[in-house]
């Protein structure tokens, strides 16, 4: 019977995966003993690590988080980027597979979902042939999308090798991506080596920066997708002729262990990494992302429902323009926008109704302490408000120049003044890149016209009145210097005998 050039190149395959795991029983004797001894071994480490401190539980009032074998770990809400739990966060760890939720986003913020994917020779063969893959051959092509679930569901290597060529042109290359792509985060603890997370010293982060990552990630919605789905099958094509399904390993996306409001996660292993773990979670408001670094399987995913129910149960959401009192932008009687020029606005400056912090159950907004910052650039924002508890940020609000492309800006307010006591923060002006239409409010401006006519008018009159008076004093002076004048005279004839 013939055999396809693909199918020899696959067998040959398996025999030197076969061969190398003989050898590898010959020289270790029984692998059963052995794993079963560094199991044991591994396990003793992970239950010593639950002895480490975590760094959360140490702020005062703060819920006291749970004790974990994992090395570091981190529970992060997404849009506020609020750290509710905190263990080594800054530890610099090897992620293993995780590293593939900075794979994809890229891809996703560079790439075409519908673009063909060619698979390369070095996209191939530069992994492990018993590493995790998807069983691509050299000239196979997949579209981007289908390389995204395989990277995702499958964790193929070979086909996140594929996905960074395809984007920058070569694996070396868009490794420089990634690593430009993770400062511009704001990451200062991570270094990559390869877009797949096979090991190499060189290649680490921390569950801190990969939080960062994974929040850039998990508010794509397509990537939320992929990353949640729970198998994905692939079908045959003209450039791919082979039909398979993937089973996603994340225990909390394919249905083995059952949880409430999973967005999606990537799963992580190698012999150095040990088990590593990225989920996101959502309820009550709240979008969560749990990472843990460096456990034993299967407690990874123990560890990360037993984080998530610390998170949903222990903390709240608010926000910031429903609870704050003490920032309220004083009275001007002329800052207001609104829809038209008679009335229906809002204050020209406000804090950003989208703000939130999230805040411990047992403690109150008022309970926050606050600091205001000027120097703001982005958008319309001028100014920031941080919040925190105890030293702990627990989010922030702006403090925004309204803006709005359908409506106008109107002079007046209808704020109520309040104390605002506030250390301003100097800095040099910046120039106003808004460009709004401004309009007065007619029905102010008449007020204030009709005001200043009448104080003028009133002068005008008082002017006047005062003028009159002084001439006619002038006036009666006159007529009567006059008439004495007259009577001086007669006087003088009468002195005279004619």
């Amino acid at each position: 019977m013939f055999l396809s050039d693909r199918v020899l190149f696959k067998i040959r395959r398996n025999i030197i995966s076969l061969l190398a795991l003989s050898l590898s029983f010959s020289i270790l004797g029984s692998p059963i003993t052995a794993q079963a001894a560094s199991l044991e071994e591994l396990q003793e480490q992970a239950e010593a690590r639950k002895a480490l401190p975590v760094q959360s539980n140490e702020i005062e009032n703060w819920p006291n988080g749970p004790q974990i074998g994992a090395q570091a770990a981190i529970l992060m809400d997404v849009d506020t980027g609020v750290i509710l739990y905190s263990k080594n966060i800054h530890e610099r760890l090897y992620p293993a597979s995780t590293t593939k939720i900075m794979t994809c986003l890229l891809a996703m913020e560079r790439g075409n979902l519908d673009d063909i994917v060619e698979f390369s020779h070095d996209a191939v063969f530069s992994v492990p042939s018993d590493g995790s893959n998807m069983g691509m051959d050299e000239g196979e092509s997949l579209t981007l999308e289908e390389c995204l679930y395989g990277i995702m569901v499958a964790s193929a290597n070979e086909a996140a090798n594929a996905a960074g060529e395809y984007i920058s042109g070569s694996i070396d290359e868009f490794v420089d991506l990634m690593n430009l792509r993770a400062k511009e985060i704001g990451c200062t603890d991570t270094h990559f080596v390869n877009p797949n997370g096979l090991h190499d010293p060189e290649h680490y982060t921390s569950v801190y920066d990969l939080a960062l990552i994974s929040g850039h990630f998990f508010q794509n919605e397509m990537l939320c997708k992929i990353s949640n789905t729970p198998r994905y099958h692939f079908e045959a094509t003209a450039t791919q002729p082979d039909d398979f399904i993937k089973v996603n390993k994340h225990q909390l996306v394919n249905g083995e262990i059952s949880y409430d409001g999973i967005l999606g996660g990537k799963t992580g292993f190698t012999s150095d990494s040990r088990q590593t773990l990225v989920t996101c979670a959502e309820r009550n408001g709240m979008k969560l992302i749990c990472i843990v670094f460096k456990e034993e399987s299967p407690n990874q995913f123990s560890d990360t429902v037993e984080l998530f129910d610390y998170g949903f149960q222990n903390f709240q959401m608010l926000n910031v323009s429903e609870n704050e009192q003490k920032y309220n932008i004083e009275s001007t009687g002329f800052l207001q926008i609104g829809s038209d020029v008679f009335g229906n606005s809002k204050p020209l400056l406000s804090i950003d109704t989208d703000s939130y912090v999230i805040i411990p159950n047992t403690i109150t907004f008022h309970d926050l302490d606050s600091t205001i910052d000027y120097n703001e650039s982005e958008e319309n924002h001028i100014a920031k408000i941080e919040y925190s508890y105890h030293g702990m940020s627990v989010g922030k609000a702006f403090l925004n120049l309204a803006t709005d492309s359908a409506s106008t800006y109107e002079f007046d307010t209808n704020m109520t003044a309040t104390d605002v006591s506030v250390e301003r923060v100097d800095s040099a002006p910046k120039e106003d890149s808004t460009q709004s239409t401004v309009f007065i409010n007619i029905k102010k401006v008449l007020l204030v016209v009709l005001i200043l006519s009448a104080v003028v008018i009133t002068i005008l009159m008082l002017h006047a009145l005062i003028t009159n008076s002084r001439a006619a004093r002038r006036r009666d002076n006159r007529m009567k210097r006059k008439k004495e004048r007259r009577s001086s005279l007669h006087m003088d004839y009468n002195d005279f005998d004619f």
